[in-house]
């Protein structure tokens, strides 16, 4: 999905279990590398336990040897700006496992810093990345990563111990290797254990006040919505001397706008196949319709030129500034700006209300966790050292890393209170009032998310509070798992794979189009040029077709 949206400072605001699968459409939180000092190579003691005798399984393997190690960790996501040591849950890790970690982003464009390394053959120890990227496959067929459980068998079997067989099996690829282990992953068990618990990421969300008092209209309808940014517009031409922004969305790429695809098409409740055959939501009527909504919007001069140049730092800071009325945006991606914005004003918060919907009214069908999770992490051939690198991966996948990244450290930050393994009173009020500055001082609750358990984490999680809790409880119920959609694309390297890539590149050059379009006729005209000239659609529909077969088949093997 699109990924579907980053955090620290926004996404990681949220300390339920999040949908994050849906966060690759992202954004580009400005970002340092977060990198420190290099690592030194591996000392001859350090080098000499990659030979050591794997762990029997009942004892986790980072035990054999907790001296110091660093390793490099590339995290694909540019906003990603965290660095390691500095906080509780970092200095409490590295005591315990004597595992410290050198954060690498990209500064700007992360495809172009990751095709520059997967092109040198030389990547980090560790690397992390959407689930749905390209670059997962490229890096296996490339043979640049490692197979995790050939790395268990000689190493750390600990790590099928702590490993969910479902998500193993989901991500075992056709040489009979798993090379990746998600986060915020959720299997279909998962779903049966949790799934009243489960959240989607995806909102509709209006300001408050500018909401109520213009009545607090349906916007459901094309009209009602047009309607509603028109009066928010004349009621409120500008907010603290700037110019109101009546529809905010996710920023536009190469490939298109997260907001004006999938997410739209969840809202509009547009099913994703029909009688077992994959559907083309692109086409469906609705969509199309709604569509045309917008690009009437910008006739009626409702869509500011903004959204179709700023990125995410730009977004965020009008965000914090209520410039917005309405936005088609992923919850977590704005989370510490509402939550500045309750404490200086409750009124002037972002709430989720019903959006846009198709004819009949019915409610979306939103993206909730799926078994590809967020994103996968994986193991570099060129890892530094093999042993105490599985043996750090089974730590983190566990129930006891996912409980020191969330928790931290106990009688630090947190206790056993009434019966319970929870926050200090004065942590979880500083988690709920500041989390920059709870990530800066604690850094747990996901501020390293790389391999969180979203579900594991349930037991942990302090209850949601105000104005987190308004959007994430109107998901409740519209959310469902997409996981048999997921990965469906062909290979980057095949014909189809190539005719893909370049058929999205032409999608995201025709979006913008479409809404600027002076006619609903010239807005047809762009439409069905962009279909003509798609390429080789037939052979990638009969790919996607078949993948998505062989996915409702793992899935049903899953579950038995």
């Amino acid at each position: 999905m699109g990924t579907k949206r980053k955090l620290l400072t926004s996404l990681l605001a949220a300390t339920t279990v999040l949908s994050l699968a849906a966060c690759s459409s992202g954004g580009n939180k400005a970002a340092n590398s977060g990198a420190s000092e290099s690592a030194a190579p591996p000392s001859a003691s350090s080098a000499a336990s990659s030979s050591a005798q794997p762990s029997g399984g009942d004892a986790p393997g980072w035990q054999a040897d907790t001296s110091p190690i660093t390793f490099d960790w590339y995290i694909n996501f540019s906003w990603f700006n965290s660095k390691w040591g500095d906080d509780v849950v970092a200095k409490y890790v590295t005591k315990k496992t004597g595992v410290s970690l050198n954060f690498i982003v990209p500064a700007g464009n992360e495809n172009e810093k990751l095709n520059t390394m997967l092109a040198s053959g030389s990547l980090p120890d560790f690397i992390t990345l959407a689930a749905t990227d390209e670059a997962v496959r490229k890096m296996i067929s490339g043979k640049l990563v490692l197979p995790l459980n050939e790395l268990a068998d000689q190493y750390d079997a600990y790590f099928y111990k702590v490993a969910d067989p479902a998500k193993l099996g989901w991500f075992t690829q056709p040489d009979g290797n798993v090379y990746g282990y998600p986060n915020a992953s959720s299997s279909p068990a998962d779903y049966e254990k949790y799934g009243q618990s489960f959240t989607s990421n995806q909102t509709f969300e209006v300001r408050k006040d500018i909401y109520e008092a213009i009545g607090k209209p349906d916007m459901r309808t094309p009209e009602g919505f047009l309607n509603a940014l028109k009066l928010a517009k004349e009621k409120f031409p500008e907010v603290d001397g700037q110019p109101l922004i009546p529809l905010g969305l996710h920023e536009f790429t190469d490939t298109g706008n997260y907001s004006l695809e999938s997410y739209l098409q969840n809202f509009l409740a547009i099913p994703q196949q029909k009688d077992g055959k994959l559907y083309d939501r692109r086409q469906d009527p609705e969509y199309l319709r709604w569509l045309k909504t917008f690009r009437k919007a910008n006739e009626m001069g409702l869509l500011a030129k903004d959204i179709f140049i700023d990125k995410r730092p730009q977004m965020e800071e009008k965000i914090a500034q209520g410039r917005y009325f309405a936005m088609l945006y992923q919850r977590s991606d704005f989370a510490t700006q509402n939550l500045a914005r309750y404490q200086k004003d409750p009124n002037s918060v972002y709430i989720a209300v019903d959006g846009p919907s198709n004819a009949a009214l019915d409610a979306p069908t939103l993206s909730g966790p799926g078994i590809s999770g967020w994103t996968v992490t994986l193991i570099s051939k060129n890892v530094k050292d093999k042993k105490r690198a599985i043996s750090f991966l089974s730590y983190l996948i566990s129930e006891e890393g996912n409980k020191d990244l969330f928790l931290g450290e106990k009688g630090v930050t947190y206790d056993t209170i009434d019966g319970k393994d929870q926050f200090k009173p004065e942590v979880v009020d500083l988690l709920n009032k500041d989390r920059l500055a709870f990530d800066q001082k604690y850094g747990a609750s996901y501020k390293y998310w790389m391999l969180m358990d979203t579900n594991m984490n349930l037991q942990w999680a302090p209850p949601s509070v105000e104005p987190a809790k308004q959007l994430e409880d109107w998901t409740k119920g519209h959310s469902m798992s997409m996981s048999e959609f997921d990965n469906l694309d062909p290979p980057p390297t095949t014909k189809e794979g190539v005719a893909s890539s370049k058929n999205a590149r032409l999608w995201g050059k025709t979006l913008p189009k479409l809404l600027l379009a002076k006619s609903d006729a010239e807005f047809d005209n762009i439409f069905d040029t962009y279909l003509k000239d798609r390429s080789d659609q037939d052979a990638i529909e009969a790919y996607r077709q078949q993948a998505y077969e062989a996915n409702v088949k793992k899935l049903e093997s899953l579950n038995k």
